[in-house]
């Protein structure tokens, strides 16, 4: 459907309880539904907020319109879990219901001070002639799960700065506290990241000025800034759009980007003695917004939107839209980082089924599903396609190409039953290391698929749409493989 401006805008309380449950029930009866992911109640879901540990448990919030597959007044829905995998539903966090987020309660972070969690956002407000004015609010929640906002906001973007200036991460150094936030300038409308600081929390914010990434161009706009410690490496995560694809290679209509550095000064804003050039933090199809985290002993985590501004998707016509990915444990070594998945998601796995395939078979699974793990190893110089997903036939799959000798790895979701955003291509290809064997661990989850290659060194996530019929794992051609397939359960 097309949505109005009035319709996307509507006040929550003008939409009735009978809509909501309508729309609650068709997306829990979606085929293409996630079982084991964070997914939207009802609606769209889009970047990660709030990523925290608090309470003696996991938070995560995420922005949601819970009213269609659109991008309308957005607001905080509350996640918890006890160990990274198994999440539960605590409903709307955050509603934007003040003048300061008239016109949606955007994303942010969350840190814990002095016993309770403090949440940090961007209000979107708007005026009668339909100008913006971003604020960047604040708001605690206590033990039990209540919300209280800040009477005021922290602060308004100045006039450098354009009214793309959002998704502010909170942090603590040195007993003061900042903030990072993307930012757009006034002059030259181009990205940057800007630095903030308070002794005070609550107010007394002062601009810093933008932080020198060692990098010249930054595209028009950054968003989702998150600035983490990985195994004592200083590591900016962020969105540049419209960064030119000649400084750093993607082929998504907006990148999801990593740069690491020895050390960040607070002071003079600046990532010390950077890379030379940023990274694709996953080089599938449908990753952004990363939002990461510290844990108290050092660990590093970090969850993403899985879906893209400005593009759409089939589930849009059932009035749902995207998802999270699954958590996954930050390490850095090679000059690089790698993800892997946190040890809970083991306890998804059901009866395994052991793969020894000597080039004497091609089928590792007819019956499949839509809803397992499939750890594998591909010894070296082999040439060959992965189906997931498949139609007996093999005319129908998700198609992982691999070739071992020359060390290439594709994913072609070109020919499931609903190719997806045709515009940007249907695969994406990584480079592996010549004549050596191939490990990957791949998740499937209905509509979902995450690959983790040689240990995480590379991840590739993307969405596919096939008819869930297709539940054939198999090559193309006999070859030589062993690994491990598991059932997944629900989370």
């Amino acid at each position: 459907m097309e949505w109005t401006r009035e319709q996307r805008y509507r006040p929550y309380d003008q939409h009735s309880a009978l809509e909501l449950l309508k729309l609650q029930r068709q997306a829990d009866n979606s085929p293409e539904q996630l079982k084991y992911h964070i997914r939207p109640t009802s609606g769209l879901l889009n970047d990660p907020n709030g990523f925290s540990y608090f309470n003696k448990e996991w938070h995560v919030f995420y922005q949601s319109f819970p009213f269609g597959a659109t991008h309308g007044l957005k607001s905080w829905m509350h996640m918890t879990s006890p160990d990274l995998v198994h999440w539960r539903s605590h409903g709307l966090a955050l509603a934007p219901d003040t003048e300061y987020d008239s016109h949606g309660a955007y994303s942010g972070s969350a840190r814990v001070v002095n016993g309770r969690l403090c949440l940090m956002y961007t209000g979107n407000h708007r005026d009668d002639d339909w100008v913006r004015t971003p604020y960047q609010l604040g708001a605690w929640m206590d033990h039990n799960y209540q919300v209280t906002k800040f009477d005021q906001p922290l602060f308004v973007n100045p006039s450098t700065i354009t009214e793309h200036f959002r998704d502010p991460q909170l942090l603590e150094h040195d007993g003061r506290f900042y903030a990072i936030i993307g930012s757009q300038d006034a002059e030259n409308k181009r990205g940057h990241i800007d630095l903030w600081e308070s002794d005070q929390l609550e107010h007394g914010w002062h601009e810093l000025g933008h932080v020198d990434l060692g990098q010249d161009d930054l595209g028009y706009m950054v968003e989702c800034p998150n600035l983490i410690t990985v195994d004592g490496r200083q590591v900016m995560i962020f969105c540049p759009q419209g960064l030119d694809p000649q400084v750093a290679p993607y082929d998504n209509i907006y990148p999801d980007m990593y740069l690491t550095a020895e050390s960040f000064d607070y002071d003079h804003p600046a990532m010390i003695n950077p890379d030379a050039h940023m990274q694709n933090l996953d080089d599938g199809f449908d990753v952004y917004a990363t939002q990461a985290m510290n844990t108290a002993d050092g660990k590093a985590y970090a969850i993403s939107w899985v879906g893209l501004p400005d593009l759409e998707y089939p589930t849009d016509n059932q009035n749902w839209a995207n998802c999270m990915s699954q958590v996954k444990e930050l390490h850095y070594h090679d000059g690089q980082l790698y993800q892997n998945p946190v040890p809970a998601i083991r306890d998804l796995r059901q009866t395994d089924q052991a793969i020894n395939i000597d080039g004497q078979v091609e089928t590792i699974n007819p019956e499949a599903g839509q809803q397992f793990e499939l750890n594998l190893t591909l010894p070296a110089d082999q040439t060959g396609t992965l189906h997931v997903a498949a139609k007996e036939d093999l005319s129908k799959s998700v198609a992982i190409n691999f070739d071992t000798q020359a060390g290439k790895l594709t994913i072609d979701r070109g020919h499931t039953d609903q190719p997806t955003n045709l515009d940007y291509g249907t695969s994406r290809t990584v480079d592996l290391p010549a004549h050596q064997a191939l490990n990957l661990d791949i998740f499937v989850d209905h509509s979902l698929i995450e690959v983790f290659i040689n240990d995480g060194a590379k991840v590739m996530t993307l969405r596919y749409f096939n008819n869930q019929a297709n539940q054939l794992l198999a090559f193309d051609h006999p070859v030589q493989a062993t690994g491990t397939w598991w059932p997944l359960s629900d989370m």
